[in-house]
C-alpha cells in the first residue's frame, strides 16, 4: 500500500520479535555481584534466569554459565530473529520466535501422551535454527579470534548435547579466548560436560568481553543489512 507503512511494519515486527533486555539485566547483576565478591547475589540472579542449580557453583562456574547463557540467549532473541527476517522477511522473524517459544514450552515435563508434540516442536525448531545458528557462530568468529573460533567450532561443536547451542558456544568461546562447558558442582556431585572454547578460566573480565563480542556482532549484521539494502535500492 505504501513504502513508509511497509517500513513501519518491518520495524514493529523486529521490535516485537527481538529483545535481550530481560537477561542483560541479570547478566549485569551477576557480573556486579562477582566483582564485589558477593557470590550469593550472583548465584541468585543466575538462578532466576536459568534452570541451572546454582547453590554450589564456584565464582568461575557462575561466570562460565552466565557467558554460555548470554551467547545462547543473544542468538535466540537478537541474531536468530534478525537473520530469519533477512532471509524470509517479517513472517520469518515471527515464525522463528514462535517456534522457539513453542519448543521451549513443550520441552517442560509433561504426560507421556505429549511426547509427539515435544518431539515435533524440538525437531522443527532444530531445522529452522540450523542456518541462523551457524551464521551467528560465523559472525562471532569474524568479530573475534577467527582462527580459534573456527577451530573450536569444527572440533568441539558436535560434542555438545544440543547441536545448535554447541556450535554457538564453541565459536563464542574460541572468539573471546575463554573455556566454556566443563564440569559444574551441582546437587552434591560434579556434573561433567564437554569442554568448549580455548584459553583461560571464565571471570568477570571475560563476561565483559562477551558483551563486547555481542555488540560487535550486532554492528556487523546491521552493516551487512545496510549494504544489501543500498545495493537492492540501486539495482
Amino acid at each position: 500500500m505504501n513504502p513508509l507503512l511497509g517500513w513501519a511494519w518491518n520495524i514493529a515486527v523486529l521490535y516485537v520479535t527481538m529483545g535481550f533486555r530481560r537477561f542483560s539485566h541479570y547478566f549485569r547483576e551477576i557480573m556486579q555481584g562477582l566483582r564485589e565478591g558477593d557470590l550469593t547475589r550472583a548465584r541468585e540472579h543466575l538462578g532466576r534466569c536459568s534452570d541451572v542449580s546454582t547453590a554450589e557453583l564456584t565464582p568461575a562456574e557462575v561466570a562460565r554459565v552466565s557467558i554460555e547463557l548470554a551467547l545462547v540467549k543473544a542468538h535466540r532473541h537478537v541474531f536468530g530473529p534478525l537473520i530469519a527476517f533477512v532471509v524470509l522477511g517479517p513472517g520469518g522473524a515471527m515464525l522463528y520466535r514462535i517456534s522457539d517459544m513453542v519448543a521451549e514450552i513443550w520441552s517442560r515435563p509433561r504426560e507421556a501422551e505429549s511426547a509427539q508434540f515435544e518431539r515435533f516442536a524440538r525437531d522443527f525448531f532444530f531445522w529452522l535454527d540450523w542456518l541462523p545458528s551457524r551464521l551467528t557462530a560465523a559472525s562471532f568468529a569474524i568479530v573475534g579470534n577467527f582462527e580459534d573460533a573456527v577451530y573450536c567450532w569444527r572440533t568441539q561443536g558436535v560434542t555438545w548435547s544440543s547441536g545448535p547451542n554447541g556450535v554457538l558456544l564453541a565459536s563464542g568461546g574460541g572468539a573471546i579466548g575463554v573455556r566454556l562447558g566443563d564440569a559444574l558442582h551441582q546437587d552434591g556431585t560434579v556434573q561433567f560436560r564437554p569442554e568448549l572454547g580455548l584459553g583461560e578460566e571464565a571471570d568477570t573480565d571475560y563476561m565483559q568481553s562477551t558483551v563486547g563480542l555481542l555488540w560487535r556482532a550486532l554492528v556487523l549484521w546491521v552493516f551487512l543489512i545496510f549494504i544489501v539494502t543500498v545495493a537492492h535500492s540501486l539495482g
